[in-house]
C-alpha cells in the first residue's frame, strides 16, 4: 500500500479538496478562519499550503463566519458548503449558537474547534474548561446537543473514519445539519503515514428517497377522500429543487398551496393557486383556507408553532394531517400520517397515484381581497413628517428589486412583515432565517449568499438591534467587494418585542431605547459607522429618499448601506393567527389580567 507522511491538519485539509458533488464542483467551497493558539501551528498551516485548492476565508466573529457559511449553503440548496475553524475557548464556543441556528434549519456546515492537549502534557492549557468530574470533557463538548455528528480528534487515524463520517451527515437528505470535529491541537501537528487512496477525489450523491408504497397507498386514500385539501410548502421543496414539481402537483390536481417562512418563493406570489403565507404571519386567504382544510399536506416542512399557530390552525372536525418529509422525526409529528421521502420524489409518485383527481379550485376572491387590504399599507406615504412604517420600507425595497433580487432577513419586526408582504417572484429568492429567527445573522449571511451567487441582487432588511448585535462582517464585505445591499430600519430599540410585551399586558420596559436605562445616551449614527466600515453609506429621510437611494446600488462596487428612521408601534393589521406566550397567572397589573384571561380562553379552544 502506497502512504504519504503528511500532518492530521495537512490529510484533512487535503482530504476536504478532494470531495466533489455531482456537479464536479468542490463540496467544501472553503474554509472560514480566525486562527489561535489551538489552530494556528496545525490547521493554519496546512490551510496555507492549500489555499488555491481550498481558499481560506477571514472573518471578525467566529459566529457571523459561521452564519455566513450557513447561508451559502442554503442559498444553493445544500449542494455546496463550506467549514469554519476557530482556536479552543472562546472561539469555539462563540460558533455555538451558529450551530444550532444550522441544527435548526437542517443546513451543513463543517465546525474544525481546535481542542485541548490530547496528551494532556501541559494541562490545563490556555483557555481550557476544566470539569471537575470528568477528565474528557472540554468546551467543544458545548456542540455536542446542536450538531448531528459530534467527534474529537485525538489521534491522526481517526480522521479515516470521522472524515466521511462527517460528509455523509452533510450531504445526507435526511440527516443533514452541522457537525463538529473538536481537533486536539497537538494531534494536529501530529504526523502519520496515510493511504495515499484516502486522497482519491470523491463525489458524494445526495439521493431521493422514493415513498414507501403502503405510505403512499395510505396518503393517496386520505386525499382521494378529501374535498377542501391544502398544500404547506416549506423549506424541504427548496432543498429537494422541487418547486417545478410541486407547481406541477397543484395544477394537475387543483390544490391550493400555502407557504411557511422557509417554503416561501417555492411558487411565485402571482400563482393562482398560491394562497399566501401561512400562519401566525400568514395572509387571511391562507389561514381561511387551513382553518376549513379537511386534508393538510406538509411538503418539506417541520410544522413549526409559527406554521401551526401553536396548533390552533387546522381545526376543522376530522381534518387528517399529512406530513411528506425525507426525515422520519418530522414525518410523524402530531400524529401525521406519514409519506416518509424526498420530496420531489414524493409529489411526483403521489401525483401518479392520485392519477385525473381535481378539486374545486380555491376561491380567487379570497386572494384578492388579502392583496385589496394589505396593498395600501406598502404605498408610497403621502408627504409630510411622519416616520415611514416596516410596511411602507418593504413596499420602497419591493418597487427597486428586479427579477435578480434576493430579499433577506432573520429576526424582529422584518420577518413577519415580509412574510406577509413581500412578493416573491422566482424560487430561492426569498432568504428567511426564522427557525432559529437568531438576531445578528443578517449582514454575515448576506455576505453568504453573495458568496453562493455573486451575480444576484443581494438585498438585506435589518433591524437597529440585529445590527448592534453584529455587524462586523460589513467591513469583511467591504474588503471582498461584495456588492450586498443592507437597508437598516432604525426604531430605536426592540420594536417587535415592544409589541410583545404590550400585547401579553406588560408596561413597556427595556425593549425601546426610550424605556430603559440608556434613554439618555446620543442617538447612534449607523451611516457612519458602516461608512467607517468601508461601506457607501447613506442616511434616508423618507421613502422617497430610501427609494433614491435604492437606485444608486447598480453602481456600487461593494457594500450599500442605507439608513432609515421607522415608526415602532404599527404592524399589519391584516391576516395573522394566534401565538401561544404564556402569560403570568398573577399581577397587579389589570392588562396582564385580561391578557392572561383571553390566553386561558384561546387554550380551551385550542382543538384536539
Amino acid at each position: 500500500m502506497s502512504t504519504i507522511r503528511l500532518t492530521a491538519a495537512q490529510a484533512a485539509v487535503r482530504w476536504l479538496a478532494a470531495q466533489r458533488n455531482e456537479r464536479g464542483e468542490s463540496f467544501i467551497a472553503g474554509v472560514w478562519a480566525i486562527f489561535g493558539h489551538g489552530n494556528v501551528a496545525g490547521l493554519g498551516e496546512a490551510l496555507q499550503a492549500y489555499r488555491d485548492r481550498l481558499p481560506t476565508f477571514r472573518g471578525h466573529n467566529e459566529q457571523s463566519m459561521a452564519h455566513a457559511a450557513i447561508a451559502y449553503a442554503k442559498q444553493l440548496g445544500r449542494r455546496r458548503a463550506m467549514a469554519v475553524t476557530s482556536s479552543i475557548g472562546p472561539g469555539a464556543t462563540n460558533m455555538v449558537t451558529a450551530a444550532a441556528l444550522a441544527h435548526v434549519n437542517r443546513l451543513p456546515v463543517l465546525f474544525l474547534p481546535g481542542d485541548v492537549f490530547a496528551g494532556r502534557g501541559p494541562d490545563p492549557v490556555l483557555q481550557q474548561i476544566e470539569v471537575w468530574n470528568d477528565g474528557t470533557a472540554t468546551a467543544n463538548d458545548c456542540f455536542r446537543p446542536v450538531v448531528r455528528y459530534f467527534d474529537r480528534i485525538a489521534r491522526p487515524e481517526q480522521l479515516l473514519t470521522a472524515l466521511p463520517r462527517a460528509l455523509r451527515v452533510m450531504t445526507d437528505p435526511a440527516d443533514c445539519g452541522p457537525v463538529c470535529l473538536a481537533f486536539c491541537q497537538d494531534t494536529q501537528s501530529e504526523a502519520w503515514d496515510w493511504p495515499e487512496s484516502f486522497f482519491a477525489p470523491r463525489v458524494w450523491h445526495q439521493r431521493r428517497p422514493p415513498p414507501d408504497p403502503v405510505e403512499l397507498e395510505a396518503v393517496a386514500g386520505i386525499l382521494a377522500e378529501a374535498t377542501r385539501p391544502v398544500i404547506v410548502a416549506g423549506g424541504g421543496v427548496h432543498s429537494s429543487q422541487a418547486t417545478a414539481a410541486l407547481a406541477a402537483f397543484a395544477e394537475a390536481h387543483g390544490i391550493p398551496v400555502v407557504e411557511t417562512q422557509a417554503g416561501k418563493s417555492a411558487l411565485p406570489w402571482d400563482h393562482p393557486l398560491n394562497l399566501g403565507p401561512v400562519g401566525v404571519t400568514g395572509a387571511s386567504s391562507a389561514n381561511a383556507l387551513c382553518a376549513e382544510a379537511d386534508a393538510v399536506l406538509g411538503v418539506g416542512t417541520r410544522f413549526q408553532d409559527f406554521t401551526t399557530g401553536s396548533w390552533t390552525l387546522f381545526r376543522a372536525p376530522g381534518r387528517r394531517l399529512i406530513s411528506l418529509n425525507v426525515n422520519a422525526w418530522d414525518a410523524a409529528k402530531h400524529g401525521a400520517v406519514p409519506l416518509c421521502c424526498d420530496a420531489r420524489a414524493g409529489l411526483e409518485a403521489l401525483s401518479a397515484a392520485l392519477g385525473p383527481k381535481r378539486f374545486a379550485p380555491p376561491d380567487p376572491a379570497l386572494k384578492a381581497a388579502w392583496f385589496a387590504a394589505v396593498d395600501p399599507l406598502t404605498a408610497p406615504p403621502p408627504e409630510g413628517n411622519a416616520l415611514p412604517t416596516d410596511q411602507q420600507v418593504i413596499g420602497a425595497v419591493q418597487r427597486a428589486a428586479h427579477a435578480d433580487t434576493v430579499i433577506m432577513c432573520a429576526a424582529g419586526t422584518m420577518p413577519g412583515e415580509l412574510h406577509k408582504l413581500w412578493k416573491a417572484g422566482r424560487p430561492m429568492s426569498y432568504h428567511m432565517e426564522y427557525g432559529y429567527s437568531c438576531m445578528g445573522y443578517e449582514i454575515a449571511g448576506a455576505l453568504g449568499i453573495w458568496m453562493a451567487e455573486p451575480d444576484r441582487d443581494v438585498i438585506c432588511m435589518v433591524g437597529d438591534g440585529s445590527y448592534m448585535m453584529m455587524n462586523s462582517e460589513l467591513a469583511t464585505a467591504a474588503a471582498m467587494g461584495a456588492r450586498i445591499t443592507v437597508v437598516i430600519t432604525d426604531n430605536r430599540g426592540f420594536g417587535c418585542i415592544n409589541r410583545l410585551q404590550k400585547a401579553t399586558g406588560g408596561a413597556e420596559f427595556n425593549n425601546l431605547l426610550a424605556h430603559s436605562q440608556l434613554a439618555g445616551g446620543a442617538p447612534i449614527d449607523f451611516a457612519a459607522h458602516a461608512a467607517a466600515m468601508g461601506a457607501e453609506a447613506v442616511k434616508a429621510g423618507s421613502i422617497a429618499e430610501l427609494e433614491a437611494a435604492l437606485a444608486r446600488r447598480a453602481g456600487a462596487r461593494g457594500p450599500l448601506v442605507i439608513v432609515l428612521d421607522t415608526d415602532p408601534y404599527p404592524s399589519t393589521p391584516h391576516g395573522g393567527h394566534w401565538w401561544e406566550v404564556a402569560v403570568p397567572e398573577v399581577s397587579e397589573r389589570p392588562e396582564v389580567r385580561a391578557a392572561r384571561q383571553a390566553y386561558e380562553e384561546r387554550l380551551r379552544a385550542r382543538p384536539d
